[in-house]
């Protein structure tokens, strides 16, 4: 399991330079974000977590590209480049405000049963965001209401809760939702790297 982390532990990390590792992410691997807005804060207070995002790499090695599929509120599913991330989010030209880490489950986990996974996931795309399940999680942390019938859209962590069911890898959590904290905790998460 990736050590329980707080912000003041993950902004003490050494940030490696993202050009440094590029060569070595791979396809599977876990993007966790720490985020300094809004949205962000909203997230991490609900789940009492340092994380507020989860996505899942996907290398394109024909192209060499390092892509983030994730659910992004107000936008849905997507494929972004991990360097917009790093240094030009949102069309801003400036990077993502907090810390991005990245992990890996540290299994075997065969490249057939991974690309099933992953082509779930680029199936997915265009999806819309759960925009409500945030305010429903609010209502179920408070009033300890069992969890939702499932529906279309996504929040990031039940998208990669769901690309790795499909690998074959089923992610545990006692929550009646699931958050970025929920994968992180699992005990076969494995920090690799702090980008930013």
């Amino acid at each position: 399991m990736a050590d329980k982390i707080n912000k003041k532990d993950l902004l003490q990390m050494p940030v490696i330079p993202y050009e440094k590792i590029r060569e070595h992410l791979k396809t599977g691997h876990i993007f966790f974000s720490s985020g300094s807005y809004t949205f962000s804060g909203i997230i991490q207070n609900l789940t009492r977590s340092t994380w507020s995002h989860v996505a899942v790499i996907y290398k394109d090695e024909e192209l060499g590209r390092v892509l983030v599929l994730e659910a992004e509120p107000s936008i849905g599913i997507r494929l972004i480049p991990l360097s917009n991330y790093l240094k030009n989010y949102k069309g801003t030209k400036r990077p993502y405000k907090g810390q991005i880490a990245i992990a890996k489950l540290n299994i075997d986990l065969q490249k057939e049963n991974l690309n099933k996974g992953i082509s779930f996931g680029l199936d997915e795309l265009t999806r819309p965001y759960d925009n409500y399940e945030i305010f429903r999680i609010m209502i179920r942390i408070l009033f300890h209401i069992s969890r939702r019938e499932k529906n279309k859209s996504y929040i990031c962590s039940e998208l990669v809760r769901d690309i790795f069911a499909r690998a074959g890898v089923v992610i545990h959590y006692k929550d009646t939702y699931i958050s970025p904290d929920n994968i992180w905790s699992d005990e076969r998460v494995e920090l690799k790297y702090r980008i930013l």
